[in-house]
């Protein structure tokens, strides 16, 4: 039997619940998961998510580090970083997320929140020093 000397784990790890797979619970998870299936319930996670084309989502709240969509979801998103919902993709509910990119044929309904959206800078009814000292210290912060 071959000896398998210094193979590394691939950090890119994904686990997939495939298209006969149907789930309903809470999921927890830290690499990324794909969805092909169905699934109904909670996901609470700091992995991403991948929704494949023929997935149906129907959660509570969704939380992940980010999430692809190209299938259906309908529940609240949260996503840390970012939300890309890709042509063909129906999202029914409120996403919160720092990035959101929504591709044209998509369907959504629901409000969006940008989060780590950085302090907006008050330039009226300010000395004209004060803005320039709040400039100066934001350049400094790049």
């Amino acid at each position: 039997m071959p000896k398998r000397e210094g193979k590394k784990k691939d950090k890119t790890e994904i686990v997939i619940l495939g298209k006969t797979t149907s789930f309903t619970g809470i999921l927890k998870f830290a690499t990324t998961l794909r969805i092909q299936g169905n699934f109904r319930g909670t996901i609470d996670a700091t992995g991403d998510l991948i929704v494949d084309k023929e997935a149906v989502i129907d959660a509570d709240h969704i939380t992940a580090g980010s999430l692809t969509v190209f299938g259906q979801i309908s529940g609240t998103v949260h996503a840390l970083d970012k939300v890309d919902m890709m042509t063909g993709a129906k999202v029914l509910g409120d996403v919160s997320a720092a990035r959101l990119r929504i591709a044209d044929g998509v369907l959504f309904e629901g409000k969006c929140r940008m989060t780590n959206v950085e302090k907006d800078i008050e330039i009226f009814h300010r000395p004209a020093e004060e803005i320039k000292a709040d400039l100066q210290r934001s350049n400094v912060r790049m």
